[in-house]
């Protein structure tokens, strides 16, 4: 299947993949200071007690991040996990519906949690609610990104489900699987 929005569900791909980046850069950077403190002692000379403060808090978000934003991304490459033990042995006329109807609980089930995800967003906003770990970071900020990378998902959910949908509906023996290997979209 071609996903008409590939290029949105790549930029989540991206911002997931910076979330990781940043999170080995500043575990990097805290391990750098903590060898210098310590080449330091054993040379004599008096540690510089450099740290970065709130690592863990800023790493913690980071991983949200990038476990979200990631979302629509892996469902469109076939990168979640799928059982098909059973709907692999469907004949494709019944296959095609079991997979529309997965979609639509999937579906359904995506766009409770982006609209408690956003509502959640608004009133940290409105409450001006901020994290309570030694930085003080607008909650808001981390639970925006979890519902843009959830809201990804939804997006790519409806567009799988409306191109399952066409196929049911004109030529239901034709029909294979998210998960068979598609190299339409490849480069």
């Amino acid at each position: 299947m071609t996903f008409k929005f590939a290029l949105l569900y790549r930029m989540g791909a991206w911002g997931a993949a910076s979330c990781m980046v940043t999170i080995c850069a500043l575990v990097a950077l805290q391990v750098t200071f903590r060898v210098v403190d310590a080449l330091l002692t054993l040379v004599g000379v008096p540690r510089l007690g450099l740290s970065i403060t709130g690592v863990s808090e800023i790493a913690s978000y980071l991983l949200v991040g990038a476990t979200f934003l990631g979302l629509a991304y892996t469902f469109v490459h076939h990168a979640h996990i799928r059982v098909t033990l059973l709907i692999s042995r469907l004949p494709s006329r019944v296959r095609v519906w079991f997979e529309v109807a997965c979609l639509i609980v999937a579906l359904a089930l995506s766009l409770l949690l982006a609209h408690g995800l956003i509502e959640l967003a608004r009133e940290s906003l409105h409450f001006k609610d901020v994290s309570s770990g030694f930085l003080s970071i607008p909650l808001w900020i981390p639970q925006t990104v979890l519902a843009t990378g959830v809201g990804l998902l939804c997006l790519a959910l409806a567009e799988a489900l409306i191109m399952t949908l066409r196929i049911a509906a004109r030529d239901p023996d034709s029909f294979r699987e998210l998960t068979a290997n598609d190299d339409s979209d490849l480069p």
